[in-house]
């Protein structure tokens, strides 16, 4: 499982609702459900990933995010979770702003864009990166916002949308100290706790 998703399962209550946006092959969805005992739902637009996730036994909705999410009350979910997929979707404040709709809380990781390696390599090299971590070039990515800490935290305070918590993943070893100290420089992904 990806580093950030570990992560976040602490701020998820046990038997909550849970609402898993882009949930791919329902893989942290099912992890949630065994070991937290939540009630989960996941979203996707992705066929494989949707048959991968209904073959674990899971409730997904065939949806695209950046039509919104009307089809869910006002706080109808615990949590609503969106893990790497912000910088995906077309409309990424509209998405936040229904996911604090939905839910009284909210957990959104994304890659930095700012990492320091970014940096040196568009930099050095005058192309966008492409590494294990980010595999894509720049014509075939999902990847449409580039978005770094500072951007995040920025469009939160425009939105006064408070930050309950955040953590962040660097790339070795020797960098969560780092990471947590200078995350818009060290952190490969963020990981944010919000709410209203």
């Amino acid at each position: 499982m990806r580093l950030d998703l570990s992560h976040i399962q602490r701020w998820i209550a046990p038997h909550s609702r849970v609402l898993d946006l882009g949930c791919g092959d329902g893989e942290f969805l099912e992890t949630l459900q065994r070991e937290r005992q939540v009630n989960g739902t996941g979203i996707e637009i992705d066929e494989d990933n949707i048959n991968a996730a209904i073959a674990r036994g899971l409730n997904i909705i065939e949806q695209d995010m950046d039509g919104g999410l009307g089809n869910f009350p006002d706080q109808s979910f615990d949590t609503v979770v969106m893990a790497h997929a912000l910088q995906a979707v077309h409309y990424p404040d509209r998405v936040l702003e229904e996911m604090l709709r939905i839910g009284r809380e909210c957990i959104v990781t994304f890659p930095n864009f700012g990492h320091w390696r970014c940096r040196v390599h568009l930099g050095t090299r005058g192309r966008m990166p492409v590494s294990e971590f980010m595999p894509h070039s720049w014509y075939d990515t999902p990847n449409i916002h580039f978005c770094t800490v500072r951007d995040f935290e920025e469009l939160c305070l425009q939105r006064d949308i408070r930050i309950l918590s955040r953590d962040f993943v660097g790339n070795t070893d020797r960098e969560p100290l780092l990471a947590t100290t200078w995350p818009n420089l060290f952190a490969t992904t963020a990981i944010y706790h919000i709410t209203r």
